[in-house]
Formats: C-alpha cells, sequence, structure tokens
C-alpha cells in the first residue's frame, strides 16, 4: 500500500465525522420540535458508516477508508405531553415530542469532533514525514 493511502483514509475519515456532525446539528435543532401525530414527530437520525477494505491481493484495486452506508431513523418512541392550548395540540389535548436525547447527541457531537481532530493530525503528521523523507534524499 502506497504512504499516500493514509490521505485518502485520513480524508474519508474526516467527511464521515463531518456527516456524523452535521447529522448530529440537525439532531439538536429539532430536539423541541412537536407535532400533532407520532408518525409527524422528529425522529433522531444516525449516520451508518463502514470500513473499506483494500484487496490484500491486488494493490491497485479497491480502496481503503470509511464510506457512508446512508442516514437511519431512530425507532424509539415518542413522549406525549399535555398541552391542550398548544395548536398541535390532538383531539385529546396531546402534542408528540421528537424522540432525540440531547444528552447522547452532545456526546455524538463530541467524539464525531474528536474524531475529526484525529484525523486532521494523522494528515498532518503523514505531511511531515513524508517531507522529511524528502529531505534524507537531498
Amino acid at each position: 500500500m502506497s504512504l499516500f493511502k493514509v490521505f485518502d483514509i485520513a480524508g474519508s475519515g474526516m467527511s464521515a465525522q463531518n456527516i456524523r456532525l452535521n447529522t448530529t446539528a440537525s439532531n439538536m435543532a429539532n430536539a423541541d420540535s412537536v407535532a400533532s401525530k407520532p408518525e409527524e414527530a422528529y425522529k433522531s437520525r444516525q449516520a451508518v458508516f463502514s470500513a473499506m477494505l483494500q484487496n490484500s491481493f491486488d494493490q491497485n484495486s479497491g480502496s481503503v477508508g470509511v464510506q457512508t452506508l446512508g442516514i437511519v431513523e431512530s425507532q424509539a418512541e415518542h413522549n406525549m405531553r399535555f398541552e391542550p392550548d398548544h395548536p398541535l395540540a390532538n383531539e385529546e389535548g396531546y402534542v408528540f415530542e421528537s424522540n432525540v436525547n440531547t444528552i447522547e447527541e452532545m456526546a455524538n457531537m463530541i467524539s464525531a469532533s474528536r474524531s475529526y481532530q484525529t484525523n486532521i493530525e494523522v494528515l498532518n503528521t503523514s505531511k511531515k514525514l513524508l517531507l522529511q523523507t524528502i529531505k534524507l534524499g537531498e
């Protein structure tokens, strides 16, 4: 495997964490939203990732890094809150809250941010090492 693949791996990791951060931001922005039906209430979303592994027999084919498989919605129950004066209240006076757990989302945000920073450090370290290798040849 080429040393330059490190840049591909770290770049795909940064891209994945960017998607994760955007998904978390969307969840946090909609954490306090309500609806009149549970089907209409905001559902927490999470990104799903997979590792891409290069075929070890053929050095020129395949790719390495992180692949985003998609975004999935949480199937957790929505809390009902009794607010008969709310404009979105149903016939019984209930509104349905989103199923976003703000504590989980804050932990996701911190984790994604640190993973992004780690990938940046991998890029910077690899760049420094490659530059030092080039200087050895001078």
